[in-house]
C-alpha cells in the first residue's frame, strides 16, 4: 500500500477509535494497539511531511513552540452574561422577557455554567481554522495551536456536507482528577501545587508550547454557536442536536423548560449535587429556545437579553480566627493571613486558612484575634472573610498590630502615606523579597527557568549563594552539588535551564524583574514601545506615559525603577552576564518598507477590501506601527475603509491624517 493511502487509512482508523473513546466511553482496543497506529501514522508523516493534513490525529500531541499571540477579532461579539441570584430574579427575568416578547409563551433551555474559559471555534467547510479566548468580547488571542491538542474538539467536522463557515462557542475546562494528578507531580518536583482547575486551564491555555497543554488533559463543552454561514436553526435545542451530530460533546445535564417555575426548580435540584460532578460549576444558565424570539430581544451594550445565569448562594461557614501569620512578598509587602480553628469545609474542600489582605481590610471589617468570623469561597475559589459575628464576641478578641520589624529580616516595617499596606523596607536585602523575586523571575511564562521552583530558590537564598537576580548566573556546578540533595544530573539540568534563559529577550526580562506596576502585558507593551532595554533606561516619565495602559502615576513608578541605584545595577551585571535585552520585531514582508511605520500609531476603521482587521493590524506592528482601538491626539494615521463611522469624524476634528487602502499601502511600499 503506498504510503499515502496508509496514512488515510491511518487517520480514519484512529479517528473512529477516539471517537468511541471520548464521546461513547468504549475502547475497541488497546491502549497498546492504539499507540501502534498512532505511531506508524507519524512515522509516515515524518517520512512524508507532504502527507501531514491539519486535522491529522498526530496534532493532537502538538507541534512547535510558537513566538507570540496573535489577537483574533470575533465576527460577532462573545457577550457577558447578567446575573441572578435566587428565584425571585429569575421570575423578574421572565416577567421582562415575556413583556418585551408581547406576552407570548416563552420555553427555555437550562445548562450547567461550567467554570473554565470561555472559546471561539471558527470552522471553514469543516475544518477548524482558528480558536480563540474570549478576551474582551471583541478581540482574543489565537489559541489554536494548543486548542487542537484537546480530544474533545474535531479537528474537523463529523459531516460529509459541512456548512461554509460554523463558529462554536464553548467552554474549555480542567476536571478535579486531573489537577489532582498535576499537582500531585508538581508536589513531588518540590513545586507548589495549583489551586484551582479554571485558572489552570486558562494559563494552559496562553503557554507558547502546545506540548505541554497536551501534557494537561484539557476538555471541552460546546454550548453555542457565534457567526455561521449555510446553516440554520429555528431553536437552541436544534443547535445541541447539530452540535453533537457534528462530534462536540455538549453537557449531559441540560433541561428544556416550558415556564419559569419549571427552570427554577431544575435550578434548585443542582444546589447540592453540582459538587459531585468531575468538574467545577458555579451557576446555571437560562436561555430562551426560540432563536427568533432571541432576535426580538436582542442585546443592551454588555448583555443579552435572552439569556441569564444563576448563581448558587456561596457556601458560607462560622469558625474561630485562631491567629495571624504575616507573610512578606516579593515587593516587601506585609500581608496577614488567617489561621481557622476549626478548619471548616466549603465547595468540597477543607478551608484552614485565608488572606486579610491589608491593614485597612482589617480596620474596615472590624476583625480581631479570636474572632468568630464567616468564611465563604469568593466565585467558590478563593476562601475570603465575609465578616465578623460580633454578637458572639467574649471580650477575648484583641485588635491585631503589624509588627514594627519585618518578620523575616528584621528590618523596619512601614506604611507609606494613603497606601493600605505595612512595608518591610530592606527591600534589597530582605530573604523573604528575594525568593519570591527569584520564584517570580524563573516561572514559565517569564524567563522559564526549569528546576528553579520554590524549594529550590529557598535553598539558593538560605545558602548565600543567590543574594540577587544577577548571582542566579553566576551559579556554577560545584557550588551546586554543595547543596543538599543536590545530584549531578540536577545540577546540569539547572544551570542548563538557567543558560536558555538568556535568551528569552526583553518582554519576557522586564516582566520577571518584579517592576512595582509592570506585569506580563504591560512588559510586553514597553519591550514593543522602546525596542531595547538601553531606550528603556533612558525614557522620560512622560515618554513612559505615551505606551499604552501606562498613566502618568505608573509611568513614574517605572520611571524610578530605572533610576534607581538597584535598578541600574541589576541591569548593568546582567548585561555584562550576558542577557539578550531587545525585542525581536518579525520581518517585514518582502518588498515592503520595513521602518515605514516606525514609531507611528495607527487606528483602522470601516470595512477593507484586501484586509482582515487581523491582518492589517499585524502588519502595522511588523513594520515598526502600534494599532490602537481609539483616536486620539497620539494617533498619527486612521486608515479609513468603506462604512467607517464615527473615529473618522473625530480623526478629522483632531487634524489627524485619513488614509485610504490605496494610500496606506502605498505609504508602506506595496503599490
Amino acid at each position: 500500500m503506498k504510503p499515502a493511502e496508509r496514512a488515510a487509512e491511518l487517520r480514519q482508523l484512529i479517528n473512529h477509535y477516539n471517537q468511541k473513546y471520548y464521546e461513547e466511553a468504549t475502547s475497541e482496543i488497546s491502549d497498546r494497539e492504539f499507540d501502534k497506529l498512532l505511531d506508524e501514522l507519524n512515522g509516515i508523516e515524518k517520512a512524508h511531511p507532504e502527507l501531514v493534513t491539519p486535522d491529522s490525529p498526530t496534532q493532537r500531541v502538538g507541534g512547535k513552540p510558537i513566538e507570540g499571540f496573535q489577537t483574533v477579532e470575533h465576527r460577532l461579539p462573545m457577550l457577558s452574561i447578567d446575573n441572578t441570584y435566587n428565584a425571585d430574579e429569575l421570575r423578574d427575568f421572565d416577567k421582562s422577557t415575556r413583556k418585551l416578547l408581547g406576552g407570548e409563551t416563552v420555553n427555555y433551555v437550562v445548562e450547567l455554567k461550567i467554570d473554565g474559559v470561555a472559546m471561539s471555534l471558527s470552522y471553514e467547510d469543516g475544518l477548524l481554522i482558528v480558536g480563540a479566548t474570549r478576551g474582551d468580547g471583541e478581540r482574543g488571542d489565537d489559541v489554536t495551536h494548543n486548542l487542537k491538542t484537546i480530544r474533545d474538539i474535531p479537528l474537523r467536522l463529523h459531516t460529509s456536507k459541512p456548512p461554509r463557515l460554523f463558529e462554536v462557542r464553548g467552554e474549555v475546562y480542567m476536571t478535579k482528577a486531573e489537577l489532582v494528578r498535576i499537582n500531585k507531580l508538581r508536589v513531588e518536583q518540590g513545586e507548589k501545587a495549583y489551586e484551582n482547575p479554571r485558572n489552570l486551564s486558562a494559563g494552559t491555555l496562553k503557554l507558547l508550547d502546545p506540548k505541554i497543554c497536551a501534557q494537561r488533559k484539557l476538555s471541552f463543552f460546546a454550548y453555542g454557536l457565534g457567526a455561521t454561514e449555510g446553516i440554520d436553526f429555528d431553536s437552541h435545542q436544534e443547535i445541541l442536536k447539530k452540535l453533537k451530530e457534528f462530534g462536540y460533546p455538549v453537557n449531559p445535564h441540560t433541561q428544556h423548560c416550558a415556564n419559569i417555575e419549571e427552570v427554577i426548580n431544575y435550578c434548585m435540584s443542582w444546589t447540592d449535587r453540582r459538587l459531585e460532578l468531575p468538574y467545577e460549576t458555579d451557576g446555571m444558565v437560562i436561555k430562551v429556545d426560540d432563536l427568533e424570539q432571541r432576535e426580538r430581544l436582542g442585546t443592551t451594550s454588555k448583555f443579552p437579553r435572552w439569556v441569564r445565569a444563576y448563581k448558587f448562594e456561596a457556601e458560607q461557614a462560622i469558625t474561630k480566627l485562631a491567629r495571624i501569620e504575616i507573610q512578606v512578598g516579593k515587593l516587601g509587602v506585609l500581608t496577614p493571613v488567617a489561621h481557622f480553628e476549626p478548619p471548616v469545609r466549603l465547595a468540597g474542600t477543607t478551608v484552614s486558612r485565608a488572606s486579610l489582605f491589608n491593614a485597612d481590610y482589617l480596620e474596615d471589617k472590624d476583625i480581631r484575634l479570636l474572632d468568630s468570623v464567616i468564611v465563604e469561597k469568593k466565585g467558590e475559589i478563593i476562601p475570603y472573610v465575609v465578616a465578623v459575628v460580633k454578637e458572639a464576641r467574649t471580650g477575648e478578641e484583641k485588635p491585631f498590630h503589624f509588627p514594627k520589624k519585618c518578620p523575616v529580616c528584621g528590618a523596619p516595617v512601614e506604611r507609606p502615606e494613603d497606601s493600605p499596606s505595612y512595608l518591610c523596607s530592606a527591600s534589597a536585602t530582605c530573604p523573604a523579597q528575594l525568593m519570591g523575586r527569584v520564584e517570580s523571575y524563573a516561572k514559565r511564562d517569564r524567563m522559564d527557568i526549569e528546576g528553579l521552583g520554590e524549594k529550590m530558590v529557598e535553598q539558593l537564598v538560605t545558602s548565600g549563594l543567590v543574594a540577587s537576580l544577577p548571582d542566579i548566573y553566576r551559579l556554577t556546578e560545584p557550588k551546586l552539588l554543595d547543596l543538599e540533595r543536590m545530584g549531578k544530573k540536577s545540577a546540569q539540568n539547572l544551570l542548563k535551564g538557567i543558560e536558555a534563559s538568556k535568551t528569552r529577550g526583553l518582554s519576557r526580562l522586564l516582566s520577571g524583574l518584579s517592576i512595582a506596576n509592570v506585569g506580563d502585558s504591560m512588559a510586553e507593551e514597553l519591550a514593543n514601545q522602546f525596542g531595547s532595554m538601553d531606550a528603556l533606561m533612558e525614557a522620560s516619565a512622560e515618554q513612559l506615559a505615551e505606551t499604552k495602559g501606562i498613566g502618568p502615576e505608573r509611568a513614574e513608578s517605572i520611571f524610578r525603577y530605572f533610576q534607581s541605584d538597584v535598578g541600574k545595577k541589576t541591569i548593568a551585571e546582567l548585561k555584562e552576564l550576558g542577557l539578550k535585552m531587545t525585542q525581536d520585531r518579525k520581518a517585514a514582508p518582502a518588498g515592503l518598507a520595513g521602518t515605514a511605520l516606525a514609531g507611528k500609531t495607527l487606528v483602522v476603521t470601516g470595512t477593507l477590501k484586501n484586509y482582515s482587521r487581523q491582518a492589517i493590524e499585524e502588519l502595522i506592528g511588523t513594520l515598526g506601527g502600534k494599532a490602537t482601538g481609539s483616536v486620539s491626539k497620539k494617533t498619527d494615521y486612521l486608515v479609513a475603509g468603506e462604512e467607517a463611522g464615527s473615529k473618522l469624524d473625530k480623526a478629522k476634528s483632531l487634524g489627524v491624517t485619513v488614509l485610504t487602502e490605496e494610500e496606506f499601502d502605498k505609504l508602506i511600499g506595496k503599490t
